[in-house]
């Protein structure tokens, strides 16, 4: 097994990566049941942590939330192996990260204009090729999950993901907050930059 966190800073955490989020989708990132997510963020709640914004059924960090979750992510990452599991990994990452960003542009654009996504051969050359990088990428997440469980959930997430667009569902492409690859992708950099305490304008890494 690798270096366990505790769940409910799994779910502050995860509510920190998404800055405001549904229970399912805080299960989904946490690897925690909704029921038992929900249940954590009422207890935040009530030490003035989280807020609940009942118009959207979406919460948040308050001011408070955002100080604790710092301290709390300090002692989490403070597990003695915790860092060099995710710095082992983390260049080859970043390597991998650059040809997402490349392949996302040529999902969006085709010959400098906006994809209609008319021409199928086309597409399914990009599609064929995020299949292709996912397969690069998983023996790399599936590493930090090893050593770290909260990284867990990413490899599988990523990997369902990439098969369901390669199905049909090309929203989960690049979509926007609706649990595409490109959300998970952005969700797993973003837990890597504050678990390693990057400087991600520093280091140019987005």
């Amino acid at each position: 097994m690798g270096i366990a966190s505790d769940e409910q800073f799994r779910v502050l955490h995860a509510l920190r990566i998404k800055g405001f989020a549904k229970c399912d989708v805080l299960g989904e990132l946490s690897g925690l049941p909704p029921n038992g997510v929900e249940s954590h963020l009422v207890d935040l709640q009530g030490e003035e942590l989280t807020l609940f914004r009942e118009a959207r059924a979406l919460w948040q960090l308050t001011p408070k939330g955002r100080e604790v979750h710092g301290v709390r992510l300090t002692a989490d990452v403070g597990q003695v192996g915790f860092q060099d599991v995710l710095r082992a990994n983390y260049d080859h990452f970043l390597g991998l990260n650059e040809g997402f960003k490349a392949l996302c542009g040529d999902w969006q654009l085709k010959d400098g204009a906006h994809n209609d996504h008319s021409d199928a051969k086309y597409d399914k050359g990009v599609v064929e090729r995020l299949l292709e990088l996912d397969k690069q990428a998983r023996p790399i997440v599936l590493g930090m999950g090893d050593g770290v469980d909260r990284f867990s959930v990413y490899a599988p997430r990523l990997a369902d993901t990439a098969k369901r667009v390669a199905k049909g569902e090309s929203n989960l492409f690049t979509g926007v907050m609706c649990g595409s690859y490109h959300d998970i992708w952005m969700e797993l950099h973003e837990d890597l930059i504050l678990s390693l305490g990057i400087d991600r304008a520093k280091e140019g890494s987005f």
